[in-house]
């Protein structure tokens, strides 16, 4: 049976405003107000972190505020993300058995086969490339990234119809390490545009979520329906704006730690991501975590659950860490769309300079 998508579309919108409408959506739906949705959405000149990430690491902040872009915070993971009106996203929030699939992994790659599929339909060869980009010509047109909350999916991602390379990289800090894995010098490489692709001339907006839209109806076996954005939803994400999602305190929540001489720092990057772990230890013989903080470009849900790990090893001796990681993870329920409980583990053994016993 073909399931009814409301389709929406909330313009162009402040970045963080942007980010509190998704979370709108998310409880929402999750209340049971908010049916299964296709959200269209554009930003001003804006720089995103990923909800893990540690926002001075991954923007040139200095930078940021003299252009004057916004900076936000997503509520999914991954990568920093420089975005204006030559770009939109795209998202998709529904019950984990609309589509009858219950993995997370799997619906990523059916969602990203279908926007794929989608974005093909304007001529172009689009292919999806775990763990979550589209690529033409191995050059990303769009990254994606998702995350179960309860019983309610919430996925989304960017289509590039034009952008400011130079800017990009003058606002983001791209490692050179991870260019060079790709063999890259700039972050505006391993980008393309449909402006480029079409010899300057992108196809307008509309005709390229048309496209998405028949992407998902074939391949999801959806069936789009154009429908109205309710006052309750814009009262919730002034609500989520104003109590969280809008303010700094939100934005700048996960950042790199002031270093003084007892904070150890390590870093471990699998082909999930990064993950980057700040310990303080104590006790006589410095064996106890007394502080510790994970971050990354990693994807897991709910993004909650770093801040679960985190609390549930304080207090544990460094010849356990390894083994109450894998216990943490055992227990607790849990979707690594993209890391393990080692990639964890490996990054706090190199905060640590020793191994960690599992």
């Amino acid at each position: 049976m073909t399931k009814a998508f409301r389709v929406i579309d909330t313009g162009i919108r402040p970045c963080r405003e942007q980010m509190a409408f998704d979370m709108a959506l998310i409880e929402g739906h999750k209340a049971g107000t908010t049916p299964d949705t296709l959200r269209f959405l554009q930003f001003p000149p804006s720089v995103l972190v990923g909800r893990h990430q540690a926002i001075s690491h991954e923007l040139n902040l200095p930078a940021c505020r003299a252009a004057g872009v916004g900076i936000g915070r997503r509520m999914t993971g991954g990568g920093a993300l420089y975005l204006d009106e030559g770009q939109f996203g795209w998202e998709l929030v529904f019950h984990r058995q609309t589509l009858g699939i219950a993995s997370l992994g799997d619906l990523a790659r059916e969602i990203c086969e279908a926007a794929a599929a989608g974005l093909s339909k304007l001529g172009i060869d689009v292919k999806y490339r775990p763990r979550n980009d589209l690529e033409v010509d191995g050059r990303k047109i769009s990254g994606t990234g998702g995350f179960f909350d309860g019983d309610t999916l919430f996925y989304q991602g960017t289509v590039l119809a034009d952008m400011d390379g130079a800017k990009m990289a003058s606002l983001l800090n791209i490692p050179a390490a991870k260019l060079a894995k790709k063999g890259l010098e700039s972050g505006a490489q391993r980008v393309v545009t449909l402006k480029e692709l079409f010899n300057g001339h992108a196809p307008p907006h509309a005709e390229v979520k048309q496209a998405l839209m028949q992407g998902f109806a074939e391949r999801l076996g959806i069936k789009p329906e154009s429908g109205q954005i309710t006052e309750t939803e814009e009262a919730a994400a002034r609500a989520f704006f104003d109590e969280e999602i809008g303010q700094d305190d939100f934005v700048y929540s996960v950042d790199d730690p002031t270093r003084p001489a007892d904070v150890l720092e390590g870093r471990h990057t699998g082909a999930g991501g990064t993950v980057s772990a700040f310990v303080r230890m104590e006790g006589r013989a410095q064996d106890r975590i007394r502080e510790i903080v994970l971050t990354g470009d990693f994807f897991v849900t709910p993004p909650r659950i770093v801040n679960d790990l985190e609390a549930h090893l304080r207090g544990v001796e460094r010849a356990q860490i390894g083994a109450e990681v894998a216990k943490f993870f055992e227990n607790s329920k849990v979707g690594l769309l993209t890391v393990t409980p080692a990639d964890f583990a490996t990054a706090i053994e190199a905060a640590l300079g020793a191994e960690v016993t599992a």
